[in-house]
């Protein structure tokens, strides 16, 4: 498999942990969402705080095994 083959394949890992942990958390306190009419907004900070923090502790961890 080719480098770029790989790095296809960490990005999908990647998007796949990020859609599992968006559907776990969900609407978390400290999450944004206006409602006005028929339009709606929604700006997941805490959400994005979590997945961020998690990302990094994985990439940490598979660094210091390489």
């Amino acid at each position: 498999m080719t480098g770029m083959g790989k790095i296809f394949i960490v990005i999908g890992v990647v998007f796949i942990i990020i859609g599992l942990v968006w559907g776990i958390f969900g609407r978390l306190p400290g999450d944004i969402s206006f409602k006005k009419g028929n339009v709606s907004f929604h700006f997941p900070i805490m959400t994005s705080i979590i997945v961020s923090v998690i990302l990094t502790l994985i990439m940490f961890i598979i660094g210091r095994f390489r």
